[in-house]
């Protein structure tokens, strides 16, 4: 039997209250789908905006090389960023407290606008982020002429 002492001072670090949020729903994904790669799909971030010159995907890839990346895209407007997060060497002696960096397989797919250059689509890998840029075609304006209205 353990006593337990409350006090009157709140220590917000007594509890896990900066855990992240989403945390039991990623803990369901691998026992539904039975595979603990899974939970690698959900944890891969990526920003996209739209400049005026082009499409900019951000995604954050820490720990993982540029080999273990691959970006392509597929039927002429689907980009698509996948990889594979290496599992860390385990020595059989350590005590591991807490597991929340993910490992294996991620996909991302993103559907392209029309106005997209897909065959000039670069990609760089620097510092765990992946910037893949997509140059946006040039959308020519209609030439207006003035018509000279008679009387």
């Amino acid at each position: 039997m353990s006593i337990v002492r409350r006090s009157s001072v709140f220590d917000p670090f007594s509890l896990d209250l900066w855990a992240d949020p989403f945390d039991t729903f990623r803990s369901i994904i691998p026992a539904v789908s039975g595979n603990s790669e899974a939970a690698a799909f959900t944890n891969v971030r990526v920003d996209w905006k739209e400049t005026p010159e082009a499409h900019v995907f951000k995604a954050d890839l820490p720990g993982v090389k540029k080999e273990e990346v691959k970006v392509e895209v597929e039927d002429g407007n689907v980009l698509v960023v996948s990889g594979e997060r290496t599992k860390e060497k385990e020595d059989k002696k350590d005590k591991w407290h807490r597991v929340e960096r993910s490992n294996g397989k991620f996909v991302r797919r993103f559907h392209l606008p029309e106005n997209a250059k897909v065959e000039e689509v670069k990609a760089g890998l620097e510092n765990g982020v992946l910037t893949v840029t997509v140059p946006k075609k040039e959308v020519k304006k209609p030439e207006a002429k003035a018509i000279e209205i008679s009387s």
